[in-house]
């Protein structure tokens, strides 16, 4: 049901091309966002990856069909090739487009992946101790970048650099006080933003878990554990993930559900700390998806999620607020969180995230 929400509400031929697909990012959308002048390129990313989802879920001919036009969407509206300038999206499209091949033998963006490693793997910084900045020129050096860049360089088979950036992220944003994932350093001056995002904790969350079942150093799962338990401490509310927004931090919840997920199915061990560690990351799954869909409003006999997942629902009215650019370069929410596709792409991510935990017995 969260798949056909976004499919009827969001889903839509890209400039009127035939075989093509892309979701508009806003719902109900303005004229812009119906003719794709707003589209933000690491939203559809995750579009794709849970398109991937979908036909790993129940494979038909048409959820195959998806995944291919909404790749091809993605590279004809960004217009100049399969890359841009920001490293944190090119990791995220990389994620989805390997696992597109991988899962669903999808070629279409067999080039566009080898441009994406290419970027992903130069772009480490030894100069600077390592890391890859938020974007190309920039002196910010952050999770969101390196993380799913780790992810996307271990499924490429870059072992040795997913392990690099691993430790760099381990090394440099783990909070000693929180054991909490920071969001970013300023190098060389070594300045530390400190937010703490839910998104920051779900990427080294499941490079750690890979890393683990790749190499079964004993590291990597002391870090999972060590980081499953802080973000059962600050960021769950009887189990249930907490907070919540819209614009581009409507995805952040979603994101970690589905690392949550790959920790649950993937971490090798039987000791008891493992078994648990399986258990808890599984749970907050659970609990979290039970939670947004007992929130969930019905729209013409569908679920339309909450920005918190453990209130209740909103009915978006207008666009108030939707999809600016702020000087950071992030996007702005609507009024009405639930309006915009990050939020509803959450709820589907979670959703899925879910069904795998529960198909495999947890």
């Amino acid at each position: 049901m969260a798949e056909s929400a976004i499919v009827s509400r969001h889903l839509r031929a890209l400039w009127a091309f035939p075989a093509t697909e892309l979701g508009v990012v806003g719902w109900p959308a303005t004229r812009r966002e119906r003719a794709f002048g707003s589209w933000h390129y690491w939203w559809q990313a995750h579009l794709i990856d849970c398109a991937v989802d979908a036909a790993d879920r129940v494979p038909t001919p048409a959820r195959r069909k998806r995944v291919v036009e909404i790749l091809r969407s993605h590279r004809l509206r960004n217009i100049t090739g399969w890359t841009n300038n920001y490293y944190d999206d090119m990791a995220w499209l990389a994620i989805a487009a390997e696992r597109a091949g991988r899962a669903q033998g999808v070629t279409v963006a067999n080039r566009g992946l080898a441009a994406l490693e290419r970027k992903l793997y130069e772009g480490w910084n030894p100069e600077v101790g390592g890391g890859l900045p938020w974007r190309t020129g920039s002196d910010y050096y952050n999770a969101p970048a390196n993380g799913p860049a780790g992810i996307a360089m271990m499924r490429l088979g870059r072992h040795t650099r997913a392990q690099e950036i691993a430790d760099w992220l381990d090394a440099t944003l783990r909070d000693p006080e929180t054991g909490l994932i920071l969001d970013g350093i300023h190098l060389p001056s070594g300045t530390i933003e400190r937010p703490t995002f839910t998104y920051c904790q779900g990427v080294v969350l499941g490079l750690e878990a890979e890393l683990a079942a790749h190499t079964g150093a004993p590291r990597h799962l002391e870090r999972v554990h060590r980081l499953l338990d802080a973000v059962q401490g600050h960021m769950t509310v009887g189990g249930v993930v907490k907070g919540g927004g819209g614009g581009d931090g409507g995805l952040f919840n979603g994101i970690l559900a589905r690392y949550l997920a790959v920790v649950a199915e993937t971490l090798p061990g039987s000791d008891r700390q493992q078994v648990e560690d399986r258990a808890t990351a599984a749970a907050i799954v659970r609990a979290s998806a039970s939670a947004a869909w007992a929130n969930r409003l019905d729209v013409e006999g569908e679920p339309l999620f909450g920005a918190n997942w453990a209130q209740r629902a909103q009915m978006p009215g207008g666009s108030a607020g939707a999809g600016y650019f702020t000087a950071g370069g992030s996007v702005t929410p609507s009024k009405i969180p639930e309006r915009d596709l990050s939020v509803q792409l959450s709820g589907w991510l979670l959703m899925e995230a879910a069904y795998r935990v529960s198909a495999a017995g947890l």
